[in-house]
């Protein structure tokens, strides 16, 4: 990996954006790199929660417009379809939380990813820009899939088109994060709430992940059959009777993540 680092500590796989001269960017080694990494949490049992961040003051650029532009780079259409859509896919597939620690400025493709996460928490000093239209784009790695979702209509079009900076506490306040931390709380805060999630039933938390993403496109009476079913399962987990049992013995629950 010479694009990103990655570390697995106490469960937690951070796999971190390491390209901190040109704020993180993506080129195509970075992403087929973010791929693999992903690949490597979905496949290893021993890791049970994943932080994406970003190395330096930056936790993603977007596309590295160097690249696009060089001639013997890739075309648009194969970004789109070989480099950010896969690792969309991924970050939803994958049945264990995906937290973005988002460490600063997460711009296009670096937004649109961060917004895909589970958890998306931020630094006070963080912001988010849908920076497509500044150069005649429209807004991808599911960024005109989410983006309404989360803030609605209205705004999602008019962050879209008029590319304006969200601060971390505007992005809080329309739901587009879960929380955001003081600069010099904020690391504290990204260890508390991985390590927290690394420990939590992880086939129950990975369940959950796929009756939200089924019910994104599911009407009510279908959702209801899906949670019945995930239920079922969820309920014939160890870590089901083990939170079950260490409730009535008043103790607190080992959880396997099985």
């Amino acid at each position: 990996m010479k694009t990103i680092q990655t570390q697995i500590d106490g469960g937690v796989m951070t796999i971190r954006f390491d390209r901190p001269k040109v704020f993180n960017s993506f080129n195509e080694q970075m992403a087929k790199e973010v791929q693999q990494a992903l690949d490597a949490a979905r496949d290893d049992a021993s890791v049970r929660c994943v932080v994406l961040t970003g190395e330096g003051k930056a936790f993603c650029a977007g596309q590295d417009l160097a690249e696009v532009m060089d001639e013997n780079g890739p075309e648009l259409t194969s970004i789109v379809r070989e480099h950010y859509n896969p690792i969309i896919r991924r970050i939803r597939a994958i049945e264990k939380p995906v937290v973005a620690a988002v460490n600063g400025v997460a711009a296009g493709a670096g937004a649109n990813i961060a917004l895909a996460c589970d958890i998306c928490i931020a630094t006070e000093s963080a912001s988010f820009i849908q920076a497509f239209s500044k150069i005649g784009l429209i807004p991808d790695s599911g960024g005109t899939w989410f983006l309404s979702r989360i803030v609605g209509f209205q705004k999602a079009s008019a962050l879209a088109m008029l590319g304006d900076k969200v601060s971390a506490e505007e992005a809080e306040r329309l739901g587009m994060i879960y929380k955001w931390f003081a600069d010099d709380a904020f690391e504290n805060a990204v260890k508390e709430i991985s390590v927290k999630l690394a420990e939590m039933p992880t086939k129950g938390l990975g369940l959950t992940k796929r009756a939200f993403n089924l019910g994104l496109t599911n009407d009510l009476d279908n959702q209801l059959k899906v949670e019945e079913q995930l239920q079922t399962a969820a309920g014939q987990t160890y870590d089901y009777n083990e939170g079950v049992n260490a409730f009535l013995e008043k103790r607190k629950p080992n959880f396997k993540g099985e």
